[in-house]
């Protein structure tokens, strides 16, 4: 009798254990509390570089631009990044390089916008019977895709003996164009009235 109940009870454990078992693993599976709310980002910094630099390679391999920095915080909320002492530099196969440098600065997450604060500069070396030329300004913003530096804040340029003093100023390193806006003062020396000299535009 005793061995006949035995018998009828293994099922029942077996049946029992099972289900044990499966509300362990799905308990094991399910999300603890909180951990499906999606937590919002925050204008904290997630990673730290120092002597940082970066490249942007052309078809050829050659380096088309290098943005360089003393250090570099990144944000995780709008994936921007702060640097100190950046310089963002072009070259182009036959035509001077151009340095962009400030004391302080941003750039995107792609790496497509680079923001030059504080003592920003501009320096077109010499070359290709052009006089080099310097632009400084409290901002400039670099539009890498574009080619070309902008601000929007007093600008002072200088191209071999020409001075101009402007509002705000547009530079295509592309066509090498110029173009100054607002409040244009100053001298374009006879002997530099080239394509590349700066012009207001009407």
């Amino acid at each position: 009798m005793n061995r006949f109940r035995w018998t009828s009870l293994i099922p029942v454990v077996a049946m029992a254990a099972l289900a044990g078992i499966t509300w362990w693993l799905l308990q094991a599976t399910l999300p603890r509390q909180n951990e499906s709310v999606v937590r919002p980002k925050e204008h904290t910094p997630d990673y730290f570089a120092d002597n940082f630099s970066v490249s942007e390679l052309d078809q050829s391999g050659s380096t088309q631009y290098r943005l360089t920095a003393t250090s570099l915080i990144h944000y995780e909320d709008d994936e921007l990044s702060d640097l100190v002492k950046p310089a963002m530099r072009a070259f182009q196969p036959g035509k001077p390089i151009v340095t962009a440098t400030g004391d302080t600065g941003t750039v995107n997450g792609d790496a497509s916008i680079v923001n030059l604060y504080d003592n920003a500069r501009i320096v077109r070396a010499a070359g290709n019977g052009d006089p080099q030329m310097q632009a400084d300004s409290q901002h400039f913003r670099v539009l890498v895709n574009d080619d070309v530096i902008e601000t929007e804040k007093p600008v002072k340029l200088q191209r071999g003996m020409s001075v101009m003093t402007a509002s705000g100023m547009n530079y295509n390193n592309v066509t090498r164009v110029i173009q100054l806006f607002g409040n244009v003062k100053g001298a374009i020396a006879a002997s530099e009235g080239s394509a590349s000299s700066p012009k207001q535009p009407g």
